[in-house]
This record gives structure tokens, C-alpha cells and sequence, in this order.
């Protein structure tokens, strides 16, 4: 059987997926080649159990076949991933993307609301797996003084501990130039929940309707999907945007307690002064994080995070 299959494979080749449809990858070679093939039944991805083995992103190495066939037969080493817990139970987590330059994460005050709590998580899994993130607050143009007034705030409070972010509008046209620069030449991760409008973005850097932009329920004030896969599209700027489907929650995975508050910048230096080592910024005397939060040095909101992620990972809980 194993000569069989030999005789049959045509060439290897390698090359990086551009599109997960669930069972199916499109992978684009050095070449500009791009070829549909499904990955082998025993290829499994070292270290973590996830929803799928292969993700967009990927470098990965293809056996061509004299049939017309192709299977992923394995992975390369990536540099990063951005990964969260799976919907499905039997399963550890969901990979979204591989190997990225930059995360856009798309935040709307409203319509639909983004709570800091998602904003944290998805921060905190950044920081886990080394991606770097801008953060987009989108749909200015839609917002009256007191939505204004809050997104200054927020502003504020990412850009001081250290998180670059960019105000925008795709009516207007607010920060979309800024928008295009960031993502110049770029493997670029774009996410936030349904509705905040990255569709919109994606359709700007593309020059053309390229992805479907959907409706806000008025019911719930939240996106209904417009993605269902995730895919890696081409910009006209030489970059290249990841589109994933709207995230409702972010639950973190696969994190030690002692060590989430290493992901939290601002806690994590504080947290050198507390009495001691292995604090864990609870009800621990002499806690210069907490003294922080109380004189205001560290935001009750990121505070109440990472609280939020030391207690419990049911993903259901953080859910806007």
C-alpha cells in the first residue's frame, strides 16, 4: 500500500493557506499557484488540541498526486497563532490564524457595543502568543457626545499602557489612510464581533465590494454574520487581510493563574513591588496592585479582567 502511494504522489510542494472552508484549503505556492486539497487523516498539530490542524496562515508541504489529488501532509514552525476556546466542548481551542504581522482588533461603543472585558481577553491572548495588535475603534461617525466622551476615555486608557489605536469611519472616512499604512505589506488579522464593520474595512483596503456587509439586528443592537469562513484576502497596498467569522466571545486557553497577570503590562510592572513573589493581586497583604487600582495608577476595568479570567474560563460568561 505505502509503494502504491509512492508511485502515485507527483511532487511536494510548499506554500502558505489562504482559505479554511472547514474541510477543504486553498493553498497558494511561491509560485502564485493556488491549489485546493484537504489535509491527511493522521495530521495532527503538536502541543494543542484545536478544531482544526490547519489553519489560514499556515506554511505548509503538499503532496501532489497523478489523480488530480492533494493532501497537506504537514506544517511548518509558526511564529504566532491567535487562538480561543472552541465552541465544540470535546475540542481545547479554535486556532483563528497563523503567522501574523499585525491584529486589527475592530471595537464599536455601540452598535453593536464592544465591552472591555473582550477587548481584555482578546489583548491577553495577544500578549500569550506574540502578536502585536492595533486597536480600531470604528463607526465614529455614528456616535452622539456621550459615546464620544467614552471613546476618548478608552482611547486613553489603551494608548497609556502602551496599545497603539486608530479612530475610524468608513462613511466618513476618518483614519482609513491611517488604516492603509498599518496594513501595508502586511499579513494583517482583522476581528471584533459581528457588526463592527469589518467588512467595510476589508472592502476600503480592497478597493472593491469584496465581502459582504451585513445588517444590525435592532432588536439586540448586535451584527449578524456575515463570514463563515476564514480566508486570507489580497490588498491593493501588497498586504494581506485575515477575515474571520464575528467572534461573540473570546474565553482564554491554556493559561497558568500565576501567569496572566504577566499579560497585563501595566500589572505585570506594578506587581515587582508586591511583597510577595508569587502574589496573586487578590486579598494578599502589602499588594501593590491593588494599591495601584485604589489610587487609580491601574483601571478598575482592566483590574476587573483580569480577575474576571483568574476565576473562571466559561467562555458563555463573557459573552456582550
Amino acid at each position: 500500500m505505502e509503494r502504491a502511494e509512492e508511485e502515485n504522489t507527483l511532487k511536494q510542494v510548499k506554500g502558505r493557506v489562504i482559505k479554511n472552508t472547514g474541510n477543504t484549503y486553498l493553498v497558494r505556492t511561491g509560485s502564485g499557484l493556488d491549489i485546493t486539497c484537504k489535509a491527511k487523516g493522521n495530521l495532527r498539530l503538536k502541543g494543542i488540541r484545536s478544531t482544526s490542524p490547519v489553519v489560514v496562515g499556515d506554511v505548509v508541504f503538499l503532496d501532489l498526486n497523478n489523480d488530480g489529488t492533494a493532501y497537506i501532509t504537514d506544517i511548518d514552525e509558526r511564529k504566532n497563532y491567535i487562538v480561543r476556546k472552541a465552541s465544540n466542548l470535546s475540542k481545547q481551542a479554535h486556532i483563528l490564524a497563523a503567522n501574523i504581522d499585525l491584529a486589527l482588533l475592530c471595537i464599536t461603543v455601540r452598535f453593536p457595543e464592544t465591552t472591555t472585558v473582550f477587548i481584555d481577553r482578546f489583548l491577553v491572548t495577544a500578549e500569550a502568543y506574540r502578536v502585536p495588535v492595533v486597536l480600531v475603534f470604528n463607526k465614529v461617525d455614528l456616535y452622539n457626545e456621550d459615546d464620544l466622551d467614552y471613546l476618548k476615555a478608552l482611547n486613553h486608557l489603551y494608548s497609556t499602557i502602551g496599545y497603539r489605536s486608530v479612530t475610524t469611519s468608513t462613511v466618513s472616512g476618518v483614519g482609513l489612510n491611517e488604516i492603509q499604512e498599518t496594513t501595508r505589506d502586511k499579513i494583517i488579522l482583522l476581528a471584533g464581533h459581528s457588526g463592527v464593520g469589518k467588512s467595510s474595512i476589508i472592502n476600503f483596503l480592497k478597493g472593491e465590494q469584496v465581502q459582504k456587509t451585513g445588517e444590525i439586528s435592532d432588536y439586540h443592537h448586535k451584527g449578524m454574520h456575515t463570514t463563515t469562513y476564514s480566508e486570507m484576502i489580497e490588498l491593493n497596498n501588497g498586504g494581506f487581510v485575515i477575515d474571520t467569522p464575528g467572534i461573540k466571545g473570546f474565553g482564554t486557553i491554556d493559561m497558568v493563574a500565576s501567569e496572566i497577570s504577566h499579560y497585563f503590562p501595566e500589572i505585570f510592572n506594578v506587581s515587582q513591588k508586591c511583597k510577595f513573589y508569587n502574589c496573586m493581586h487578590v486579598n494578599e497583604p502589602d499588594c501593590a496592585v491593588r494599591k495601584a487600582v485604589e489610587d487609580h495608577f491601574i483601571s478598575e476595568s482592566r483590574y476587573h479582567s483580569y480577575l474576571n479570567i483568574l476565576a473562571d474560563t466559561d467562555e458563555s460568561k463573557y459573552r456582550s
